[in-house]
């Protein structure tokens, strides 16, 4: 939330004499050592005077083979960075430890001193993996890999701390997993979280060596947890084979875990794939097992290898075995298509032990630094008021969560910064006895205490008191879904008091509950603050500079008063997200039920946390329990909070509807607890969320010897580990050095003058590079077309583009540097959104259009004259942010000679990135080997927008003659690497009075940004999936490229596809809303049919199965019935409203008139010791298409996956490689290895005949080395049948844009809060055709993760700028992705298998690889789902406040704010915020 500028403090100014004249006395006296003593990973390290700007993450990252924590985010919004610190537990009196989750980009490295940290390599590696990362690997929940690291430390901490070493019990159950927020800190990208969750649950399931503690749960929240919907937890769930429950750890019911894949002989080519037995409704779950040594299916693990060659030695010698390899997590086979995986047992007597001379530790007072920043950490509170006296401008640093991110992302310098987190005094909150608690008057917590302690305390004192301890669960409540786990493990009342942030969730707790603050200083010693005068202004307090806070003193009511305090928040996301309003409400009322004392404090709301004075006034001396009372507190709330239009952080209506709806709760809610009378309990409760379920169909009828089987991905351990190598991983290079972006601060500007002196002056800064660098000429690029320069010449045209680039020894060097190059711009006005760009007639060049029917002689008023309905609208479709984990990477290692250079780069396009580093450096291709071994995600954000990145180095590198290397700042990213694109559609359609489809025009208009990237082939997919999966007769379709002032838009998982979809079926329930009728009869009645055609004149041929799929899942997923149930329960219910939609997707797979690109190549080689190496032109970025690739080399060579190896993809092995896009990379490189294969094995067949059939593939390929026969080949394919032109209409000689169509559907259920706009996903049930799956896991990780990246960009996730074209949503503390807590649930997952009667389908005709199907785009649409219920749960609370319900608008994304403010109910209305002339929204949305 952006917020004013604040005042001047009040308080007294700091002292004048400068820091060294203040504090070099007490270092001489006091702070004597430099050192700080800690244990890593077991080890005994001392650091000495360290760089006094690192954070630990720093630290980690600079130490050997530790780089498994990751850089993902820089504020502690992500996890990726999480490390454990394991520290004694000063809360319990007995000799204990425990584990902390923390985020070591925030963690201050001064804080690791006394203590033992744990980073992912410490618990275990790939040879000996901890059970955690082995359970995660082996369940499909590593995708990319950048994330696990962080997730795998979350939940070691939970494991390790759940245990009781005493009692030898474990406290551990699906509950702590899910609800009590330890992986609320930790985002993933890629898998849509279910396959965590369900690692992480075998740790319940499974007796963990120990028993379990019987579970038991306390607290208003739990009891509410109890009020769920049964029919969520109770028919709803997974459907499991009736022989079999399901569980995790296997089922009594279950047959022999034997596999009989080995039973399978090693074919050398590819048989025709039949199913083994015929599938019913049943999903069955794999077969799970626990060992001491999990085994390997031999079939895919396990090859052995020929010794080397000797002289005259014959093919006999190939019998002698040099070595075995295996792979890293494999399963231990399958049955009937049915996988069996084995876990090894979990040992808690094996883990890390707490190092003993820690015991013994005692704090010293440490101070080190430079002559630029220093830290201090003093050991008590005399020597920290010292210090303060001495210093009062010194800033306090505890959990570091808010001043480390001042510090980064707002040049923040706190060059005397003092660690208070060590301070036993201000740390340790000291508990009455039980006899002391029942009389206490107040409770009294230690400042300093961390925001997990202090929940706990909450819990178990309101266990004990109950409703006398009502304002402690209130802050128990808001603690929780304060931050993340990690930061809540570090931050402290104190820090959350005294940054004074207006959105504090626990500043209106207290505020409410009358508490008061104790501070000290030298001075005065001990003195109280009330919290009612304690915050002044913005940011501001009246604690003085030189004090400190102690202590907390929060009141407890006696027994007799009737007293009610509650606690709410509203934010964006339920878990781990700022506040949009928070509020605390406290009234007590007399034996007449009339109000004693109120009050009704709000943060969010203005400049502070605030109370409403007006509102006290009117409420004080009414009687509570009156409709008069509730009607004159709502007025009065109107006038104390009576927003503008253009209030900063925007939202006005939302907000001030926030602070009425949740004064509306409070009200009902303490009517309720005070039994004053009945009230409508549906008003009480929130959202919330049951303990998720759901299953996948794990039998696979197709399964063939390693093609079909569900192998994990061949990295996923690795990454588990944190072994798994990204960019920024990789050693450093001798002379290497740092680049660091000298970014535009405007949106558009002309570039009056560039001054980078100042940065060549600062430490470690080698030199600057710009446009001047390279030749004019060169200073150009683009992924299609042209347009873009790599550096800003004269003008910059977005907020971030690229001016130069400083390089210096180290990445904060070069950071340092960059922002000391001094730019004077003179501004231009700038156009952001697509309706400025219609009025301001600012386009690109497209003219990309489709026509059909009537359409093709112009006469479209012919054919809406036909119609006897027509239907006219603006239909607008909010960007995404990529939020891949890995921001974009590069590095570029330059050559002595001939100017070659070896360029590392995260991207998905090895070609592009070869091209124009050769095009900036003036070589030819052949001397730039373009390279990458993994990304850490990627979803079309690093297709175009990685190049410049490589641009950049290599110039850098030509120049200086030494290495280069440049990983962007999460902000950087996400201002340079554009987004998915936001649409605008402008449409009308005709129907019959029957509802079928006549007539579709439209104007469908993208925002482009600043430059074209592939701008018009995301418009052309848009056009080409307007009509989804039904037939409209007539068509006139008219794309528009805007051109803007936003960084350039590219491609995002869907490739505008979504889009496209999504302005259908927002036709479709129009059109339904407009006739009256039923959507899914609409949708029914207009489906295509095979022998139609689409508007781009491809035929639907006996390929589709889009009818077959809504038949099955809606039998599956119980739809009718459960339609009727929503029906049904918003009928019962004022403030909660259900959805439920049923959708279909239709997605084409090619790369559509980018002929060119529908090709792929592969090179094999064998070596004679019977090993393979597999190069292909696709790149790996977690969707497992290495692993996918490597089984089909294995499958037609006829040998285990482990004798396969692909080390990474490079432009020197397989040139002029197409991106891996558009959902073809299997399709493509898949067709190209089979070739290879294909060679191979016909060279290879008389060897096999000579051999028998009994010879191991060594000793053929022995035999064939000695024979001098050729062992490599390389493997070639292009797609067949593609080619469409546009514009061309003939049916006789058009051809098809897509090779084959991948399709689906999707059925979701939601539950919306009329009140907040907050929503949960109560079930999806999803449906793929993805043909024979190849790998049936790595689809279903791409079918549910694709699903939950849609949820988002149909619901909570929002790009934002501000009215002067800054990009705002820059990172996760503004922009925000799904997390755990968001997923369906119940969440079930299907592969289409078979038609309607019963009987297997065949996908042999597709000429795909192993007759699979593209999955890693099309089931994104689906996500949808979500979107469509809210929109009906909207239209039931609308009829229900007499609100229109046809022809209304509502557009994506549906956040809360949407959401609320779509209700229309009276509370909207008194809440309305007028709109005064020439004032703007605070915000700026694009679409």
């Amino acid at each position: 939330m952006a917020l004013p500028i604040p005042p001047k403090t009040a308080s007294d100014p700091p002292r004048t004499h400068s820091a060294a004249e203040a504090l070099t006395p007490l270092i001489t006296s006091t702070y004597r050592s430099s050192d700080i003593q800690f244990y890593l990973n077991g080890k005994k390290t001392v650091l000495n005077n360290p760089n006094p700007h690192w954070t630990l993450l720093d630290y980690i990252r600079t130490s050997a083979n530790l780089k498994g924590t990751k850089l993902g985010c820089g504020e502690g919004g992500c996890g990726a960075c999480t490390v454990v610190l394991q520290v004694p537990d000063t809360q319990s009196d007995k000799r204990r430890i425990k584990h902390l989750a923390v985020n070591a980009c925030l963690f201050p490295l001064v804080g690791i001193d006394g203590k033992h940290v744990i980073t992912v390599e410490g618990i275990g590696s790939v040879e000996n993996p901890h059970p955690l990362q082995e359970r995660i690997a082996k369940l499909h929940g590593s995708q990319c890999g950048f994330c696990t690291p962080g997730i795998v430390m979350s939940l070691y901490a939970m494991v390790r701390n759940a245990y009781d070493s005493e009692t030898k019990k474990f406290h551990l159950s699906e509950r702590d997993i899910e609800l009590e927020g330890h992986l609320d800190g930790n985002l993933c990208r890629c898998t849509g979280y279910k396959p965590i969750l369900e690692a992480a649950k075998t740790f319940v399931i499974e007796d963990l060596k120990g028993q379990l503690a019987q579970e038991s749960t306390s607290g208003a929240e739990d009891e509410k947890l109890e009020k769920e919907v049964k029919a969520f937890q109770n028919g709803c769930g997974s459907k499991a084979s009736k022989g079999s429950c399901g569980r995790p750890g296997g089922c009594c019911r279950d047959g022999p875990s034997d596999s009989s894949s080995n039973d399978s002989r090693s074919t050398t080519s590819t048989p025709p794939t039949e199913p083994v037995s015929s599938s019913d409704e049943e999903l069955i779950p794999a077969t799970i097992d626990v060992k001491k040594e999990p085994k390997a299916d031999a079939s895919i693990s396990g090859a052995t290898y020929a010794k080397p060659v000797k002289s005259k030695e014959d093919s006999d010698g190939a019998t002698e075995i040099k070595t075995t390899t295996s792979l890293d997590a494999s399963l231990a086979g399958s049955k009937n298509g049915v996988p069996y995986i084995q876990f090894q047992e979990y040992a808690p007597g094996a883990e890390l032990i707490f190092p003993s001379l820690l015991w013994k530790y005692e704090p010293q007072p440490l101070c080190y630094g430079n002559d630029k920043k220093i830290w201090f950490r003093p050991s008590t509170v005399e020597q920290l008021v010292e210090l303060k006296d001495a210093y009062p401008s010194a800033k306090l640093v505890g959990g570091a969560s808010e001043v480390q991110v001042e510090v980064r992302f707002k040049n923040s310098d706190f060059a005397v910064s003092v660690y208070v987190s060590d301070i036993q005094e201000l740390r340790r909150t000291v508990l009455p006895s039980d006899a002391e608690l029942e009389a206490a008057k107040e409770i009294v917590l230690a400042a300093n205490t961390p925001l997990t302690e202090i929940e706990a305390i909450c819990k178990d004192i309101y266990a004990e008191l109950g409703k006398r301890a009502m304002v402690l669960e209130a802050l128990r409540k808001q603690l929780r879904y304060f931050a993340g786990r990690q930061i809540r493990n570090v931050a402290s009342l104190a820090g959350n008091i005294a940054t004074a942030s207006p959105i504090s969730d626990a500043n209106p707790v207290l505020l409410a509950a009358g508490g008061t603050l104790v501070a000290e200083n030298k001075s005065q010693q001990k003195f109280d603050l009330p919290m009612s005068k304690f915050f002044l202004a913005y940011r501001t307090t009246a604690l003085p500079p030189d004090a400190i806070l102690s202590q907390v003193r929060i009141p407890l009511p006696a027994p007799e008063v009737r007293e009610i305090i509650k606690a709410y928040k509203q934010a964006k996301r339920k878990d781990d997200d700022i506040a949009i309003v928070t509020s605390a409400f406290r009234v007590r009322l007399n034996s007449e039920g009339k109000v004693e004392d109120v009050c009704l404090v709000y943060g969010g709301m203005a400049p502070m946390t605030k109370e409403a004075p007006k509102s006290k006034s009117v409420l004080l001396g009414k009687k509570w329990f009156s409709s008069e009372t509730l009607d004159a507190g709502l007025t009065a709330l109107s006038e104390d909070f009576d927003l503008t239009f253009s209030v900063p952080g925007g939202m006005a209506h939302y907000r001030k509807v926030l602070t009425l709806s949740l004064f509306f709760r409070f009200w009902h809610e303490s009517v309720a607890e005070l039994q004053l009378g009945e009230v409508d309990e549906q008003a009480i409760d929130e959202i919330h969320r049951a303990i998720s379920t759901g299953s996948r169909d794990n039998h696979n009828p197709f399964e063939q010897r390693v093609v079909g089987k569900q192998i994990p991905h061949l990295s996923a351990l690795k990454q588990c580990t944190g072994e798994a190598e990204y960019i920024d991983d990789m050693p450093r290079y001798e002379g290497e050095l740092f680049g660091g972006l000298v970014l535009s601060t405007k949106a558009h500007a002309n570039l009056v003058s560039i001054d980078y002196a100042p940065a060549l002056e600062m430490p470690g800064v080698i030199g600057y590079i710009d446009k001047d660098s390279i030749p004019k000429e060169a200073n150009i690029w683009g992924s299609i077309l042209k347009d873009e320069p790599f550096f800003a010449d004269g003008k910059v045209l977005h907020h971030g583009q690229v001016i130069g680039m400083v390089y210096a020894t180290t990445a904060l060097e070069a950071q340092t540097g960059a922002r000391a190059v001094k730019v004077v711009y003179e501004e231009l006005p700038a156009i952001l959104t697509i309706d400025e760009a219609i009025e301001a007639n600012s386009y690109f060049k497209h003219g990309k259009f489709l026509r059909k029917g009537l359409a093709l002689d112009d006469k479209m008023d012919e054919a809406f004259a036909r119609c006897d309905r027509v239907f006219e609208g603006t239909t607008r479709f909010g960007g995404q942010e990529h939020f891949y984990l890995e921001t974009n990477a590069a590095m570029v290692i330059p050559s002595g000679e001939d100017g070659f250079m070896e360029v590392w780069s995260s991207t998905q396009n090895t070609m592009e990135t070869q091209e124009f580093v050769s095009a900036v450096t003036g070589v030819p291709s052949n001397r730039i080997n373009a390279r990458v071994k993994r990304m850490g995600g990627a979803f079309g954000g690093k297709e175009s927008r990685s190049v410049p990145f490589a641009c950049y180095l290599a110039i850098a590198a030509k120049k200086e003659k030494r290495p280069m290397r440049l990983m962007l700042n999460r902000d950087e990213d996400m201002l340079l690497s554009g987004q998915r694109h936001p649409f605008q559609a402008r449409w009308k359609v005709g129907v019959s009075r029957e509802g079928k489809l006549i007539a579709l025009e439209g104007d469908v208009y993208d925002n482009a940004g600043f430059s074209q990237d592939m701008s018009g082939a995301v418009m052309d997919r848009c056009l080409t999936h307007f009509d989804n999966s039904y037939q409209t007769p007539h068509v006139f379709l008219r794309g528009h490229v805007c051109r803007t002032n936003i960084h350039s838009n590219t491609a995002f998982r869907g490739f505008g596809a979504p889009q496209g979809m999504y302005f259908a079926e927002t036709l479709m329930y129009n059109i339904a809303e407009g006739l009256g009728m039923d959507v899914d009869e609409l949708r029914l009645k207009n489906l295509y049919e095979i022998g139609e055609h689409t508007p781009f004149y491809q035929k639907i041929d006996h390929d589709w199965h889009v009818p077959i799929i809504l038949g099955q899942l809606r039998k599956s997923s119980e739809y009718e019935k459960r339609k009727r149930a929503v029906v049904e329960f918003n009928a019962r219910n004022r403030w909660k409203k259900r959805g439920i939609c049923l959708i279909p997707t239709k997605f084409g797979l090619s790369f559509a008139t980018a002929l060119h690109l529908n090709q792929a190549g592969a090179y094999i080689k064998i070596y004679h010791d019977g090993s393979v190496l597999l190069h292909h032109g696709g790149t790996e970025m977690g969707q497992g298409l290495y692993t996918k690739m490597i089984q089909v080399a294995a499958q037609e060579l006829g040998v285990p996956v482990d004798a396969v190896y692909t080390q990474d993809s490079q432009s020197y092995q397989v040139a002029n490689a197409s991106p891996t896009a558009a959902s073809s990379g299997s399709d493509l490189n898949g067709m190209a290895v089979k070739n290879a294969c294909d060679q191979i094995n016909e060279r290879l067949q008389p060897y096999r005949e000579k051999l028998g059939r009994n010879a191991s593939f060594k000793q053929i390929v022995h035999a064939a080395y000695l024979d001098r026969c050729n062992l490599a080949a390389n493997g070639f394919w292009k797609m067949p049948r593609v080619g469409y032109t546009w514009g061309d209409t003939n049916w006789d000689t058009v051809k098809p844009m897509y090779y084959y169509f991948t399709q689906g559907a999707g059925c979701s259920e939601v539950e919306v809060d009329l009140l907040t706009g907050d929503h949960t996903v109560l079930r999806t049930d999803l449906m793929m055709d993805v043909g024979n799956s190849i790998n049936p896991a790595i689809d279903y990780g791409q079918i549910e993760g694709a699903f939950v990246q849609g949820q988002g960009l149909f619901t909570m996730e929002e790009t934002l700028w501000t009215n002067n074209g800054q990009l705002f949503t820059k990172g996760p503390g503004t922009y925000k992705i799904p997390g755990f807590s968001d997923i369906p649930q119940v969440f079930n997952t299907s592969m289409l298998r078979h038609d309607n009667e019963g009987k297997p389908l065949s996908w042999n005709h597709l000429r795909s690889v192993q007759s699979s199907k593209g999955i890693g785009e099309p089931p994104l649409f689906l996500g949808s789902t979500v979107f469509f219920a809210l929109r009906e749960a909207v239209k039931s609370a609308r009829e229900m406040n007499g609100a229109n319900t046809k022809g209304w608008s509502f557009d994506s994304p549906a956040t809360s704010e949407r959401l609320r403010l779509a209700m229309g109910d009276d509370l909207l209305k008194r809440a309305e915020v007028v709109r005064k002339e020439g004032e703007k929204n605070f915000f700026v949305t694009v679409s």
